[in-house]
């Protein structure tokens, strides 16, 4: 059974920083894709960014590409947000998620918060 835990959230001021966790597990997730997702209130899901995990290619949402950096690592199972010049635009509900051909497994979510 497919497990993943996000952690690392919570309330910064525009301008900071922070790197949220999700730990993998159940299963080996070779050629899987690594993503991580947000919805803010009253909005859909968008997709943020993703990482293949053997290949270790990735690829960001135009809103975060320069602030942000998907990283994984293989030993810990665990994929990295790390979130840069963090903007009040950027408060939601982070999801990681993971698949082959599409994301069947998805996190429970944690809470990000940028004060202006």
């Amino acid at each position: 059974q497919v497990q993943l835990v996000e952690s690392g959230g919570g309330l910064v001021q525009a301008g900071g920083s922070l790197r949220l966790s999700c730990r993998a597990s159940g299963r080996t997730f070779g050629g899987y894709s690594m993503g991580w997702f947000r919805q803010a209130p009253g909005k859909e899901r968008d997709f943020v960014a993703a990482i293949n995990w053997s290949s270790g290619g990735t690829r960001y949402a135009d809103s975060v590409k320069g602030r942000f950096t998907i990283s994984r690592d293989n030993v810990k199972n665990t994929v990295y947000l790390q979130m840069n010049s963090l903007k009040p635009e950027d408060t939601a509900v982070y999801y990681c998620a993971s698949g082959y051909s599409s994301y069947a497994y998805w996190g429970q979510g944690t809470q990000v918060t940028i004060s202006s």
